[in-house]
Protein backbone atom coordinates (compact mmCIF):
# COMPACT_ATOMS: atom_id res chain seq x y z
CA UNK A 1 0.00 0.00 0.00
CA UNK A 2 1.34 3.45 -0.95
CA UNK A 3 2.06 5.79 1.97
CA UNK A 4 0.00 8.99 1.91
CA UNK A 5 3.19 11.02 2.29
CA UNK A 6 4.68 9.37 -0.79
CA UNK A 7 1.59 10.17 -2.86
CA UNK A 8 2.01 13.83 -1.87
CA UNK A 9 5.64 13.75 -3.08
CA UNK A 10 4.74 12.07 -6.40
CA UNK A 11 2.00 14.63 -7.14
CA UNK A 12 4.21 17.54 -5.97
CA UNK A 13 6.94 16.60 -8.47
CA UNK A 14 4.40 16.52 -11.30
CA UNK A 15 5.29 12.95 -12.30
CA UNK A 16 1.67 11.85 -11.81
CA UNK A 17 -1.56 13.46 -10.69
CA UNK A 18 -3.80 12.24 -7.89
CA UNK A 19 -6.44 11.43 -10.51
CA UNK A 20 -3.97 9.24 -12.42
CA UNK A 21 -2.98 7.40 -9.26
CA UNK A 22 -6.62 6.76 -8.43
CA UNK A 23 -7.15 5.40 -11.95
CA UNK A 24 -4.56 2.67 -11.21
CA UNK A 25 -6.72 1.33 -8.39
CA UNK A 26 -10.08 1.43 -10.20
CA UNK A 27 -11.99 -1.88 -10.14
CA UNK A 28 -9.62 -3.45 -7.60
CA UNK A 29 -10.27 -4.76 -4.10
CA UNK A 30 -6.65 -4.45 -2.99
CA UNK A 31 -4.49 -1.37 -2.57
CA UNK A 32 -2.01 -0.33 -5.25
CA UNK A 33 1.70 -0.33 -4.39
CA UNK A 34 4.58 1.93 -5.36
CA UNK A 35 5.96 -0.57 -7.88
CA UNK A 36 2.90 -0.09 -10.10
CA UNK A 37 4.08 3.43 -10.84
CA UNK A 38 6.62 1.78 -13.14
CA UNK A 39 3.76 0.68 -15.41
CA UNK A 40 2.68 4.28 -16.02
CA UNK A 41 4.13 5.38 -19.39
CA UNK A 42 4.63 8.96 -18.20
CA UNK A 43 6.42 8.04 -14.94
CA UNK A 44 10.20 8.29 -15.34
CA UNK A 45 11.67 6.71 -12.19
CA UNK A 46 15.20 8.09 -12.70
CA UNK A 47 13.93 11.61 -13.32
CA UNK A 48 11.68 11.32 -10.27
CA UNK A 49 14.56 10.13 -8.06
CA UNK A 50 16.84 12.96 -9.21
CA UNK A 51 14.13 15.59 -8.60
CA UNK A 52 13.63 14.21 -5.08
CA UNK A 53 17.40 14.12 -4.51
CA UNK A 54 17.73 17.81 -5.32
CA UNK A 55 14.56 18.88 -3.51
CA UNK A 56 15.28 16.98 -0.28
CA UNK A 57 19.12 17.15 -0.42
CA UNK A 58 19.59 13.37 -0.29
CA UNK A 59 22.30 11.60 -2.32
CA UNK A 60 21.00 9.62 -5.31
CA UNK A 61 22.69 6.30 -6.24
CA UNK A 62 21.54 3.90 -8.96
CA UNK A 63 21.74 0.47 -7.30
CA UNK A 64 20.66 -1.71 -10.21
CA UNK A 65 24.05 -3.47 -10.33
CA UNK A 66 24.82 -3.24 -6.62
CA UNK A 67 25.84 -6.42 -4.79
CA UNK A 68 24.84 -6.17 -1.15
CA UNK A 69 25.89 -9.00 1.25
CA UNK A 70 22.96 -11.09 2.43
CA UNK A 71 23.85 -10.54 6.10
CA UNK A 72 23.55 -6.77 5.54
CA UNK A 73 20.18 -7.10 3.78
CA UNK A 74 18.97 -9.37 6.60
CA UNK A 75 20.06 -7.03 9.40
CA UNK A 76 16.65 -5.28 9.35
CA UNK A 77 13.50 -7.35 9.82
CA UNK A 78 11.25 -7.48 6.79
CA UNK A 79 8.36 -5.80 8.60
CA UNK A 80 10.53 -2.70 9.21
CA UNK A 81 11.74 -2.74 5.61
CA UNK A 82 8.14 -2.81 4.42
CA UNK A 83 6.98 -0.18 6.91
CA UNK A 84 9.75 2.37 6.22
CA UNK A 85 10.69 1.44 2.63
CA UNK A 86 14.29 1.26 3.83
CA UNK A 87 16.85 -1.45 3.04
CA UNK A 88 20.31 -1.66 4.70
CA UNK A 89 23.04 -1.59 2.05
CA UNK A 90 26.13 -0.86 4.18
CA UNK A 91 27.09 -1.23 7.84
CA UNK A 92 30.00 0.03 9.88
CA UNK A 93 30.70 -0.06 13.61
CA UNK A 94 28.87 3.23 14.14
CA UNK A 95 26.56 3.76 11.17
CA UNK A 96 24.04 2.01 8.88
CA UNK A 97 23.32 3.25 5.35
CA UNK A 98 19.75 2.65 4.16
CA UNK A 99 18.41 2.85 0.61
CA UNK A 100 14.91 4.19 -0.06
CA UNK A 101 12.91 5.62 -2.95
CA UNK A 102 10.58 7.60 -0.64
CA UNK A 103 12.12 10.81 0.80
CA UNK A 104 9.28 11.16 3.32
CA UNK A 105 10.60 8.24 5.39
CA UNK A 106 13.90 9.98 6.12
CA UNK A 107 12.38 12.24 8.74
CA UNK A 108 9.55 9.95 9.84
CA UNK A 109 11.54 6.72 10.22
CA UNK A 110 14.99 7.86 11.35
CA UNK A 111 14.34 7.74 15.10
CA UNK A 112 12.68 4.32 15.11
CA UNK A 113 15.36 2.82 12.85
CA UNK A 114 18.13 4.26 15.02
CA UNK A 115 16.51 2.57 18.02
CA UNK A 116 16.37 -0.72 16.08
CA UNK A 117 20.03 -0.64 15.01
CA UNK A 118 21.37 1.16 18.12
CA UNK A 119 23.48 3.12 15.61
CA UNK A 120 23.32 6.27 13.57
CA UNK A 121 21.41 5.84 10.30
CA UNK A 122 21.80 7.69 7.02
CA UNK A 123 19.65 7.48 3.89
CA UNK A 124 20.42 7.47 0.20
CA UNK A 125 17.85 7.68 -2.58
CA UNK A 126 17.60 5.15 -5.38
CA UNK A 127 15.15 4.44 -8.19
CA UNK A 128 12.13 2.24 -7.53
CA UNK A 129 13.24 -0.68 -9.74
CA UNK A 130 16.65 -0.83 -7.97
CA UNK A 131 14.92 -0.87 -4.60
CA UNK A 132 12.49 -3.54 -5.78
CA UNK A 133 15.39 -5.75 -6.90
CA UNK A 134 17.05 -5.43 -3.48
CA UNK A 135 13.74 -6.08 -1.73
CA UNK A 136 13.35 -9.39 -3.56
CA UNK A 137 16.42 -10.61 -1.63
CA UNK A 138 15.19 -9.51 1.80
CA UNK A 139 14.23 -12.65 3.73
CA UNK A 140 11.50 -13.04 6.32
CA UNK A 141 12.84 -13.40 9.85
CA UNK A 142 11.84 -16.40 11.93
CA UNK A 143 9.82 -14.15 14.29
CA UNK A 144 7.92 -12.62 11.37
CA UNK A 145 7.14 -16.06 9.95
CA UNK A 146 5.95 -17.44 13.30
CA UNK A 147 3.33 -14.70 13.43
CA UNK A 148 2.31 -15.51 9.87
CA UNK A 149 1.96 -19.30 9.97
CA UNK A 150 -1.42 -20.57 8.83
CA UNK A 151 -2.40 -24.21 9.22
CA UNK A 152 -4.11 -25.72 6.22
CA UNK A 153 -5.05 -28.97 7.98
CA UNK A 154 -8.25 -29.15 10.02
CA UNK A 155 -7.12 -30.36 13.45
CA UNK A 156 -10.24 -29.75 15.57
CA UNK A 157 -11.22 -33.40 16.07
CA UNK A 158 -7.69 -34.52 16.88
CA UNK A 159 -7.11 -31.77 19.45
CA UNK A 160 -10.14 -32.84 21.46
CA UNK A 161 -8.52 -36.25 22.06
CA UNK A 162 -5.38 -34.83 23.67
CA UNK A 163 -5.47 -35.68 27.35
CA UNK A 164 -2.17 -37.17 28.45
CA UNK A 165 0.05 -34.26 27.47
CA UNK A 166 -0.49 -30.62 28.22
CA UNK A 167 0.26 -28.80 24.99
CA UNK A 168 0.89 -25.30 26.27
CA UNK A 169 1.32 -22.09 24.30
CA UNK A 170 5.08 -22.43 24.85
CA UNK A 171 5.05 -25.81 23.08
CA UNK A 172 2.99 -24.45 20.18
CA UNK A 173 5.38 -21.50 19.84
CA UNK A 174 8.42 -23.80 20.02
CA UNK A 175 7.05 -26.08 17.28
CA UNK A 176 6.11 -23.10 15.08
CA UNK A 177 9.60 -21.69 15.54
CA UNK A 178 11.16 -25.01 14.48
CA UNK A 179 9.03 -25.16 11.33
CA UNK A 180 9.70 -21.53 10.46
CA UNK A 181 13.43 -21.69 11.22
CA UNK A 182 13.84 -24.81 9.08
CA UNK A 183 12.11 -22.98 6.23
CA UNK A 184 14.30 -19.87 6.62
CA UNK A 185 17.51 -21.93 6.80
CA UNK A 186 16.42 -24.04 3.81
CA UNK A 187 16.75 -27.27 5.77
CA UNK A 188 15.61 -30.40 3.94
CA UNK A 189 14.69 -32.36 7.10
CA UNK A 190 13.93 -31.82 10.79
CA UNK A 191 14.91 -34.58 13.26
CA UNK A 192 13.17 -34.54 16.67
CA UNK A 193 15.01 -37.15 18.74
CA UNK A 194 14.38 -38.52 22.26
CA UNK A 195 17.22 -40.03 24.30
CA UNK A 196 17.52 -41.23 27.87
CA UNK A 197 18.75 -37.93 29.33
CA UNK A 198 18.35 -35.40 26.55
CA UNK A 199 15.91 -34.33 23.87
CA UNK A 200 17.45 -32.74 20.78
CA UNK A 201 16.46 -31.26 17.43
CA UNK A 202 18.66 -31.37 14.33
CA UNK A 203 18.27 -29.86 10.85
CA UNK A 204 19.70 -31.40 7.70
CA UNK A 205 21.21 -28.49 5.81
CA UNK A 206 23.12 -28.94 2.55
CA UNK A 207 23.20 -32.68 3.21
CA UNK A 208 24.66 -32.55 6.74
CA UNK A 209 22.88 -32.78 10.11
CA UNK A 210 23.36 -29.83 12.46
CA UNK A 211 22.06 -29.65 16.04
CA UNK A 212 19.89 -26.55 16.50
CA UNK A 213 18.19 -27.08 19.86
CA UNK A 214 18.27 -29.18 23.02
CA UNK A 215 15.04 -28.29 24.85
CA UNK A 216 14.20 -29.60 28.33
CA UNK A 217 13.34 -33.31 28.45
CA UNK A 218 9.94 -32.32 29.91
CA UNK A 219 8.99 -30.80 26.53
CA UNK A 220 9.59 -34.02 24.62
CA UNK A 221 6.12 -35.63 24.94
CA UNK A 222 4.13 -32.40 24.32
CA UNK A 223 6.26 -31.50 21.27
CA UNK A 224 5.85 -34.98 19.77
CA UNK A 225 2.09 -34.87 20.45
CA UNK A 226 1.80 -31.44 18.86
CA UNK A 227 3.58 -32.64 15.70
CA UNK A 228 1.43 -35.78 15.54
CA UNK A 229 -1.73 -33.70 15.91
CA UNK A 230 -0.64 -31.32 13.15
CA UNK A 231 0.16 -34.24 10.83
CA UNK A 232 -3.16 -36.03 11.49
CA UNK A 233 -1.58 -39.04 13.23
CA UNK A 234 -3.14 -41.09 16.02
CA UNK A 235 -1.48 -39.64 19.14
CA UNK A 236 -2.66 -42.53 21.30
CA UNK A 237 -0.69 -45.02 19.17
CA UNK A 238 2.93 -44.98 20.32
CA UNK A 239 3.94 -48.56 19.48
CA UNK A 240 3.84 -48.45 15.66
CA UNK A 241 5.48 -46.22 13.05
CA UNK A 242 3.11 -43.72 11.45
CA UNK A 243 3.17 -41.37 8.49
CA UNK A 244 1.45 -38.03 8.11
CA UNK A 245 1.61 -34.67 6.43
CA UNK A 246 1.51 -31.06 7.62
CA UNK A 247 0.43 -28.32 5.24
CA UNK A 248 1.24 -24.75 6.21
CA UNK A 249 1.32 -21.30 4.68
CA UNK A 250 4.54 -19.63 5.86
CA UNK A 251 4.95 -16.05 4.76
CA UNK A 252 2.25 -16.72 2.17
CA UNK A 253 4.17 -19.67 0.67
CA UNK A 254 2.58 -23.15 0.73
CA UNK A 255 4.94 -25.61 2.47
CA UNK A 256 4.38 -29.35 2.92
CA UNK A 257 6.09 -31.30 5.69
CA UNK A 258 6.10 -35.07 5.18
CA UNK A 259 6.14 -36.54 8.68
CA UNK A 260 7.30 -39.94 9.92
CA UNK A 261 7.16 -41.24 13.51
CA UNK A 262 9.24 -44.15 14.80
CA UNK A 263 8.99 -45.77 18.26
CA UNK A 264 12.46 -45.84 19.82
CA UNK A 265 13.81 -46.94 23.20
CA UNK A 266 13.10 -43.61 24.93
CA UNK A 267 10.10 -42.32 22.98
CA UNK A 268 8.97 -41.54 19.44
CA UNK A 269 11.41 -40.00 17.00
CA UNK A 270 9.82 -37.63 14.48
CA UNK A 271 11.40 -36.74 11.14
CA UNK A 272 9.87 -34.07 8.93
CA UNK A 273 10.84 -33.68 5.26
CA UNK A 274 10.29 -30.14 3.93
CA UNK A 275 8.69 -29.95 0.49
CA UNK A 276 8.83 -26.34 -0.71
CA UNK A 277 7.61 -26.06 -4.29
CA UNK A 278 9.14 -22.57 -4.58
CA UNK A 279 12.60 -24.18 -4.23
CA UNK A 280 11.95 -26.78 -6.92
CA UNK A 281 14.38 -26.05 -9.76
CA UNK A 282 12.70 -26.99 -13.04
CA UNK A 283 15.10 -25.12 -15.33
CA UNK A 284 17.46 -27.80 -16.65
CA UNK A 285 20.13 -25.22 -17.50
CA UNK A 286 20.51 -24.35 -13.80
CA UNK A 287 20.88 -27.84 -12.34
CA UNK A 288 24.66 -28.12 -12.81
CA UNK A 289 24.95 -29.93 -16.15
CA UNK A 290 27.89 -28.98 -18.33
CA UNK A 291 26.72 -27.96 -21.79
CA UNK A 292 27.73 -31.16 -23.59
CA UNK A 293 26.12 -33.27 -20.85
CA UNK A 294 22.92 -31.23 -21.07
CA UNK A 295 22.80 -31.59 -24.86
CA UNK A 296 23.09 -35.39 -24.59
CA UNK A 297 20.45 -35.61 -21.85
CA UNK A 298 18.03 -33.38 -23.75
CA UNK A 299 18.54 -35.38 -26.92
CA UNK A 300 17.70 -38.54 -24.95
CA UNK A 301 14.49 -37.23 -23.37
CA UNK A 302 13.24 -35.67 -26.61
CA UNK A 303 13.24 -38.98 -28.48
CA UNK A 304 9.71 -40.29 -29.10
CA UNK A 305 10.44 -43.57 -27.30
CA UNK A 306 13.10 -45.32 -25.24
CA UNK A 307 14.30 -45.27 -21.65
CA UNK A 308 16.15 -42.49 -19.81
CA UNK A 309 17.48 -43.44 -16.37
CA UNK A 310 18.78 -41.28 -13.51
CA UNK A 311 20.85 -43.01 -10.85
CA UNK A 312 22.44 -42.11 -7.55
CA UNK A 313 22.02 -42.60 -3.78
CA UNK A 314 19.08 -41.29 -1.77
CA UNK A 315 19.15 -37.51 -1.50
CA UNK A 316 21.32 -36.95 -4.57
CA UNK A 317 18.72 -34.88 -6.45
CA UNK A 318 17.35 -37.55 -8.79
CA UNK A 319 13.74 -36.41 -8.33
CA UNK A 320 14.64 -32.80 -9.18
CA UNK A 321 16.40 -33.92 -12.37
CA UNK A 322 13.41 -36.04 -13.40
CA UNK A 323 10.92 -33.26 -12.59
CA UNK A 324 12.95 -30.81 -14.67
CA UNK A 325 12.86 -33.26 -17.60
CA UNK A 326 9.10 -33.76 -17.16
CA UNK A 327 8.58 -29.97 -17.01
CA UNK A 328 10.42 -29.56 -20.31
CA UNK A 329 8.30 -32.29 -21.93
CA UNK A 330 5.03 -31.02 -20.44
CA UNK A 331 3.26 -29.69 -23.52
CA UNK A 332 -0.46 -29.87 -24.46
CA UNK A 333 0.23 -32.58 -27.06
CA UNK A 334 1.85 -34.98 -24.54
CA UNK A 335 0.00 -37.29 -22.15
CA UNK A 336 2.33 -37.73 -19.17
CA UNK A 337 1.72 -40.10 -16.24
CA UNK A 338 3.94 -40.66 -13.20
CA UNK A 339 3.99 -43.30 -10.45
CA UNK A 340 5.76 -42.01 -7.34
CA UNK A 341 6.34 -43.18 -3.76
CA UNK A 342 5.25 -40.65 -2.64
CA UNK A 343 4.37 -37.70 -4.91
CA UNK A 344 6.56 -34.88 -3.60
CA UNK A 345 5.40 -31.95 -5.74
CA UNK A 346 2.21 -31.36 -7.68
CA UNK A 347 2.99 -30.52 -11.32
CA UNK A 348 0.23 -28.90 -13.34
CA UNK A 349 -0.73 -30.90 -16.43
CA UNK A 350 0.84 -34.17 -15.20
CA UNK A 351 -1.18 -37.23 -14.12
CA UNK A 352 0.55 -38.19 -10.88
CA UNK A 353 -0.17 -41.42 -9.00
CA UNK A 354 0.75 -42.09 -5.36
CA UNK A 355 1.91 -45.69 -4.96
CA UNK A 356 0.07 -47.46 -2.11
CA UNK A 357 1.28 -51.01 -1.49
CA UNK A 358 -1.36 -51.69 1.16
CA UNK A 359 -4.13 -51.54 -1.47
CA UNK A 360 -2.12 -53.26 -4.19
CA UNK A 361 -1.19 -50.07 -6.07
CA UNK A 362 2.49 -50.77 -6.76
CA UNK A 363 4.89 -49.48 -9.39
CA UNK A 364 4.15 -52.56 -11.48
CA UNK A 365 0.35 -52.25 -11.35
CA UNK A 366 0.58 -48.51 -12.01
CA UNK A 367 2.75 -49.11 -15.08
CA UNK A 368 0.32 -51.70 -16.43
CA UNK A 369 -2.56 -49.27 -15.97
CA UNK A 370 -0.62 -46.43 -17.63
CA UNK A 371 -0.21 -48.53 -20.78
CA UNK A 372 -4.02 -48.61 -21.09
CA UNK A 373 -4.28 -44.84 -20.66
CA UNK A 374 -2.87 -43.84 -24.09
CA UNK A 375 0.41 -42.46 -22.66
CA UNK A 376 3.18 -40.63 -24.48
CA UNK A 377 5.56 -40.30 -21.54
CA UNK A 378 5.74 -42.42 -18.38
CA UNK A 379 7.77 -41.73 -15.25
CA UNK A 380 8.14 -44.47 -12.65
CA UNK A 381 9.73 -43.51 -9.35
CA UNK A 382 12.16 -46.43 -9.22
CA UNK A 383 12.92 -49.70 -11.01
CA UNK A 384 13.25 -51.98 -7.99
CA UNK A 385 12.75 -55.46 -9.41
CA UNK A 386 12.50 -57.57 -12.55
CA UNK A 387 8.73 -57.12 -12.93
CA UNK A 388 8.92 -53.31 -13.01
CA UNK A 389 12.04 -53.46 -15.20
CA UNK A 390 10.41 -55.72 -17.78
CA UNK A 391 7.25 -53.58 -18.00
CA UNK A 392 9.34 -50.39 -18.31
CA UNK A 393 11.48 -51.90 -21.09
CA UNK A 394 8.39 -53.19 -22.89
CA UNK A 395 6.83 -49.70 -22.71
CA UNK A 396 10.05 -48.12 -24.00
CA UNK A 397 10.12 -50.53 -26.96
CA UNK A 398 6.47 -50.01 -27.89
CA UNK A 399 6.55 -46.29 -28.62
CA UNK A 400 6.65 -44.67 -25.16
CA UNK A 401 9.29 -42.54 -23.47
CA UNK A 402 10.06 -43.95 -20.02
CA UNK A 403 11.86 -42.01 -17.28
CA UNK A 404 12.95 -43.71 -14.06
CA UNK A 405 15.62 -44.05 -11.37
CA UNK A 406 17.87 -46.77 -9.98
CA UNK A 407 20.26 -46.95 -7.04
CA UNK A 408 23.72 -47.60 -8.50
CA UNK A 409 27.13 -46.02 -7.98
CA UNK A 410 27.65 -44.72 -11.50
CA UNK A 411 26.13 -44.71 -14.99
CA UNK A 412 27.89 -47.83 -16.41
CA UNK A 413 26.90 -49.89 -13.35
CA UNK A 414 23.25 -49.16 -14.19
CA UNK A 415 23.48 -51.36 -17.29
CA UNK A 416 24.98 -54.20 -15.24
CA UNK A 417 22.20 -53.79 -12.67
CA UNK A 418 19.49 -54.18 -15.33
CA UNK A 419 21.20 -57.31 -16.66
CA UNK A 420 21.53 -58.76 -13.16
CA UNK A 421 17.81 -58.26 -12.64
CA UNK A 422 17.27 -60.71 -15.49
CA UNK A 423 16.47 -58.39 -18.38
CA UNK A 424 17.93 -59.71 -21.65
CA UNK A 425 20.94 -57.76 -23.04
CA UNK A 426 19.33 -57.23 -26.47
CA UNK A 427 16.30 -55.63 -24.77
CA UNK A 428 18.49 -53.36 -22.63
CA UNK A 429 20.48 -51.97 -25.59
CA UNK A 430 17.32 -51.54 -27.66
CA UNK A 431 15.48 -49.64 -24.93
CA UNK A 432 18.17 -47.39 -23.40
CA UNK A 433 18.61 -43.81 -24.65
CA UNK A 434 20.74 -42.23 -21.94
CA UNK A 435 21.85 -42.82 -18.32
CA UNK A 436 22.62 -40.03 -15.86
CA UNK A 437 24.46 -40.58 -12.57
CA UNK A 438 24.57 -37.72 -10.09
CA UNK A 439 25.67 -36.50 -6.68
CA UNK A 440 25.28 -33.24 -4.74
CA UNK A 441 28.35 -31.30 -3.61
CA UNK A 442 28.11 -28.53 -1.04
CA UNK A 443 28.89 -25.10 -2.47
CA UNK A 444 31.43 -22.81 -0.84
CA UNK A 445 29.81 -19.89 0.99
CA UNK A 446 30.50 -16.85 -1.18
CA UNK A 447 30.47 -14.58 1.87
CA UNK A 448 33.50 -16.19 3.52
CA UNK A 449 35.23 -17.84 0.56
CA UNK A 450 39.01 -17.62 0.56
CA UNK A 451 41.88 -19.27 -1.27
CA UNK A 452 43.38 -22.40 0.28
CA UNK A 453 46.96 -23.54 -0.22
CA UNK A 454 47.13 -27.03 -1.71
CA UNK A 455 50.27 -28.65 -3.10
CA UNK A 456 50.52 -29.65 -6.74
CA UNK A 457 51.11 -33.27 -5.68
CA UNK A 458 47.83 -33.27 -3.74
CA UNK A 459 45.93 -31.91 -6.74
CA UNK A 460 47.48 -34.52 -9.06
CA UNK A 461 46.60 -37.27 -6.57
CA UNK A 462 42.98 -36.15 -6.67
CA UNK A 463 42.87 -36.38 -10.47
CA UNK A 464 44.03 -33.06 -11.91
CA UNK A 465 46.40 -33.19 -14.86
CA UNK A 466 49.89 -31.88 -13.97
CA UNK A 467 49.53 -28.92 -16.35
CA UNK A 468 46.19 -27.94 -14.77
CA UNK A 469 47.44 -28.49 -11.22
CA UNK A 470 50.08 -25.79 -11.66
CA UNK A 471 47.50 -23.14 -12.61
CA UNK A 472 44.48 -24.00 -10.51
CA UNK A 473 43.33 -22.06 -7.45
CA UNK A 474 41.50 -23.98 -4.72
CA UNK A 475 39.05 -22.28 -2.37
CA UNK A 476 37.24 -23.08 0.87
CA UNK A 477 34.90 -21.25 3.26
CA UNK A 478 36.41 -20.15 6.55
CA UNK A 479 32.95 -20.01 8.21
CA UNK A 480 30.68 -17.07 8.95
CA UNK A 481 27.25 -16.17 10.31
CA UNK A 482 25.62 -16.64 6.89
CA UNK A 483 26.71 -20.30 6.59
CA UNK A 484 26.41 -21.13 10.31
CA UNK A 485 30.24 -21.41 10.41
CA UNK A 486 30.23 -24.45 8.13
CA UNK A 487 31.94 -22.75 5.16
CA UNK A 488 29.21 -24.08 2.85
CA UNK A 489 25.95 -22.58 1.59
CA UNK A 490 23.78 -24.42 -0.93
CA UNK A 491 24.60 -27.38 -3.14
CA UNK A 492 25.49 -28.00 -6.77
CA UNK A 493 24.95 -31.21 -8.72
CA UNK A 494 27.71 -33.13 -10.47
CA UNK A 495 26.76 -35.43 -13.33
CA UNK A 496 27.97 -38.39 -15.33
CA UNK A 497 26.02 -38.71 -18.59
CA UNK A 498 26.38 -41.96 -20.54
CA UNK A 499 25.14 -41.96 -24.11
CA UNK A 500 24.41 -45.46 -25.40
CA UNK A 501 26.63 -45.46 -28.48
CA UNK A 502 27.01 -48.37 -30.99
CA UNK A 503 30.26 -49.46 -29.29
CA UNK A 504 28.56 -49.50 -25.88
CA UNK A 505 25.78 -51.64 -27.37
CA UNK A 506 28.33 -54.12 -28.70
CA UNK A 507 29.94 -54.45 -25.26
CA UNK A 508 26.57 -55.01 -23.56
CA UNK A 509 25.61 -57.72 -26.07
CA UNK A 510 28.94 -59.42 -25.32
CA UNK A 511 28.18 -59.28 -21.55
CA UNK A 512 31.17 -57.02 -20.92
CA UNK A 513 31.90 -55.89 -17.37
CA UNK A 514 30.92 -52.52 -15.93
CA UNK A 515 34.58 -51.45 -15.99
CA UNK A 516 34.87 -52.22 -19.72
CA UNK A 517 31.70 -50.24 -20.41
CA UNK A 518 33.06 -47.32 -18.39
CA UNK A 519 36.38 -47.29 -20.27
CA UNK A 520 34.56 -47.24 -23.60
CA UNK A 521 32.18 -44.52 -22.41
CA UNK A 522 35.17 -42.34 -21.43
CA UNK A 523 36.71 -42.94 -24.89
CA UNK A 524 33.36 -41.85 -26.35
CA UNK A 525 33.59 -38.57 -24.43
CA UNK A 526 31.85 -39.24 -21.12
CA UNK A 527 33.02 -37.15 -18.14
CA UNK A 528 32.96 -39.20 -14.94
CA UNK A 529 31.60 -37.92 -11.65
CA UNK A 530 35.17 -37.27 -10.44
CA UNK A 531 36.01 -35.29 -13.59
CA UNK A 532 32.85 -33.22 -13.22
CA UNK A 533 33.51 -32.64 -9.51
CA UNK A 534 37.07 -31.44 -10.21
CA UNK A 535 35.67 -29.01 -12.78
CA UNK A 536 33.49 -27.50 -10.03
CA UNK A 537 36.62 -27.19 -7.86
CA UNK A 538 38.44 -25.39 -10.66
CA UNK A 539 35.46 -23.03 -11.01
CA UNK A 540 35.63 -22.21 -7.30
CA UNK A 541 32.16 -23.63 -6.61
CA UNK A 542 33.10 -26.42 -4.20
CA UNK A 543 36.02 -27.65 -2.13
CA UNK A 544 38.50 -30.36 -2.97
CA UNK A 545 37.25 -32.38 0.02
CA UNK A 546 33.66 -32.31 -1.26
CA UNK A 547 34.74 -33.32 -4.76
CA UNK A 548 36.73 -36.29 -3.47
CA UNK A 549 34.08 -37.49 -0.99
CA UNK A 550 31.31 -37.41 -3.61
CA UNK A 551 33.18 -39.27 -6.35
CA UNK A 552 35.26 -42.43 -5.97
CA UNK A 553 38.87 -42.54 -7.17
CA UNK A 554 38.19 -45.22 -9.78
CA UNK A 555 36.10 -42.72 -11.69
CA UNK A 556 39.11 -40.91 -13.12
Amino acid sequence: MIRREFIDIVTATGMATLKELRRLSMGRDDEINEFELLSMPYFDENKFAKICSERYAITFIDLRNAKVPQDTLSSLKKRYVTKWRAIPIQKTATKVTLATFDPSVVQDGSKELQDVFKKQVEFILTNISSWRKLFSNVKDSVDDLINNIQEVNNMTIQEESVKAEDISDDVVTFVNRLLAEAYVKKASDIHVEPYERVFRVRFRMDGSLVEVAQPPKSMMAPVVSRLKIMSQMDISEKRKPQDGRIKLLIGGNPIDYRVSSLPTLFGEKIVLRLLDSSNLQLDMTKLGFEQKQLDIFKEGIHRPFGMCLVTGPTGSGKTTTLYSAIAELNTPDNNISTAEDPVEFNLEGINQVNVKKEVGLTFATSLKSFLRQDPDIIMVGEIRDLEVGEIAVEAALTGHLVLSTLHTNDAPATITRLLNMGIEPFLVVAALNVIVAQRLCRKICINCREEKKVTIDELIACGFAPASAEKIKVYHGKGCEICANTGYKGRVAIYEVLQVTPKIRELVLRNASSDDIKKQAIKDGMKTLRMCALTKVAQGLTTLEEAVSNSSSDQL
